[in-house]
């Protein structure tokens, strides 16, 4: 059932005083003391261990009787710019709150939900804030308290919190694709929704409620939503997959949005198939139609797109786009590993509770081992090395493209080098070494391009991006590992 708004308020009302997370307000609406407010409730919220922190208007703090109030969030303005739009430009990217308006007993009453900090401390203006008894207050730099604050909002994990609470048991097993749970970890769908629903407890897919109700969690709406967009919190997360007709965006012929759960990646891989071009190829004589990129490369971006994507940005999420000579996956958050190393380092997780779940029901990899299957389903298909991007700043981002397959003459020089570069990687993950021989072989190469080959390898070596294993090693027998290893 639907929220009970009236009745949240009256709940709100019923403490004794303001707190750390709840703040009231009759008809004050500056727009630099709301942003203000919501990154100092947001931070006290992951303090206070709340599942959200509250800003009301239309009631008197020293009372806490309803008076209503005149302000009204979608009309406000600051300029030309509606309040919500530049509430979300001041604050840092983690920061989430919605309006909410109800009329109580005849008077009109505006709730501000905002919830806690993940990740980081919420700022506005570049500034971190804090509540201090009633008050807000900048927080203090090097302080104790801003370092438990650092402590609390990394450990605090977005996976865990509330995406919809106060639910009924049918309502849950409405709004959660509870089926694909059980096919997709193989465990026997057991009888009844009480049995279904203490996997999906087990799982922390939802919570019970101490009111006997339930709560659907981040983790579980990510993964298992019905619909996305009954869920404020991951709605912005949802899967977008666009096909532009030629070689930019001026021109997108197909758009979707996959408003399920991610655990329906096989209905994503199937519509990303379908959109992808094809290539004709002479083999043995014969013209045969094939994919124009290899599908486990494409399953473990993919995978790797939603799994490793940060999730404290709220305002984007994953998206899929399909040109004519490319396919460009795109994520919020910059990569934890440097991208140089990725092959190569310990797998980390941004996101650890989605990435165990997600590894038992297959979108992702266990070992780590995504990436050495992405460069090497590319140089079976002799395309160029993926191309990865990487914005940071206020807003980080991961972008991967895949190019289609090209002559080796046709490749730029710095097509050429970053495919020597990720051979070179692969290779001694694999507890071997570059060698002219196989480099060859990678583009596809006769014998007869050996020099072509070595002169790539000498560009390589000149830009440190790879380095002999034995300096003195005869031509012949020169081997070549990743410039980073060692002497």
């Amino acid at each position: 059932m639907p929220e009970d708004y009236v009745e949240l308020v009256k709940q709100l009302i019923g403490h004794v005083s303001e707190t750390q997370t709840i703040e009231f307000k009759d008809s004050n609406a500056r727009f630099e003391m709301i942003g203000r407010d919501i990154a100092a409730l947001a931070n006290s919220a992951i303090v206070e261990g709340q599942d959200y922190a509250y800003m009301v208007w239309g009631v008197e703090d020293s009372t806490h009787a309803i008076i209503g109030t005149s302000f009204d969030p979608l009309t406000a303005k600051r300029g030309n710019q509606e309040l919500e739009i530049w509430l979300r430009v001041k604050l840092s990217s983690n920061a989430e709150f919605r309006f909410l308006s109800v009329d109580v007993d005849g008077k009109h009453v505006v709730v501000l939900r905002i919830w806690p900090a993940v990740g980081y401390p919420v700022s506005f203006d570049n500034v971190e804030y804090i509540r201090s008894g009633t008050s807000t207050q900048p927080l203090q730099k090097n302080s104790q308290r801003e370092q438990r604050l650092w402590d609390l909002t990394r450990s605090g994990a977005f996976e865990d919190q509330i995406a919809l609470r106060w639910l009924s048991r049918d309502e849950v097993l409405h709004k959660i694709n509870w089926a694909r749970y059980f096919t997709q970890t193989g465990i026997p769908v057991p009888e009844g929704g009480s049995s279904i629903l203490h996997y999906l407890v087990t799982d922390n897919i939802v919570k019970t409620l101490d009111s006997g109700q339930y709560a659907v969690t981040n983790l579980g709406a990510l993964l298992f939503a019905a619909n996305m967009d009954d869920f404020e919190t991951v709605s912005r997360k949802a899967i977008r997959i666009i096909r532009y007709s030629g070689k930019d965006r001026i021109a997108a012929t197909r758009s979707k949005i996959f408003l399920g759960g991610y655990a329906y990646i096989d209905g994503v891989m199937d519509y990303i198939q379908a959109l992808l071009p094809e290539q004709e190829v002479i083999d043995k004589g014969l013209r045969v139609t094939m994919n124009g990129y290899p599908e486990l490369a494409i399953r473990e971006l993919v995978g790797n797109m939603l799994i490793h994507q940060d999730l404290t940005i709220r305002g984007g999420g994953p998206l899929v786009e399909v040109f004519d000579d490319r396919v460009e996956f795109s994520n919020p958050g910059a990569s934890l590993i440097q991208v140089p190393r990725l092959v190569n380092d310990p797998p980390q997780s941004r996101n650890p509770r989605l990435a165990k779940l997600a590894r038992r029901l297959h979108i992702c990899e266990e070992a780590g081992s995504g990436w050495d299957k992405i460069i090497r389903s590319c140089e079976l298909m002799q395309l160029p090395a993926p191309e990865i991007q990487e914005a940071r700043g206020d807003a980080p981002s991961m972008r991967v493209r895949l190019m289609q397959r090209r002559p080796y003459r046709d490749l730029t020089v710095d097509e050429r080098l970053q495919a020597c570069y990720w051979h070179a990687c692969l290779q001694y993950a694999n507890g071997n070494a570059l060698t002219n021989a196989s480099l060859r072989e990678r583009f596809g190469l006769s014998t007869s391009s050996s020099s072509q080959i070595s002169r790539l390898i000498a560009d390589a070596i000149s830009d440190r991006l790879i380095r002999p294993v034995d300096a003195d090693a005869a031509n012949k027998k020169m081997r070549y590992i990743p410039a980073w290893v060692r002497e």
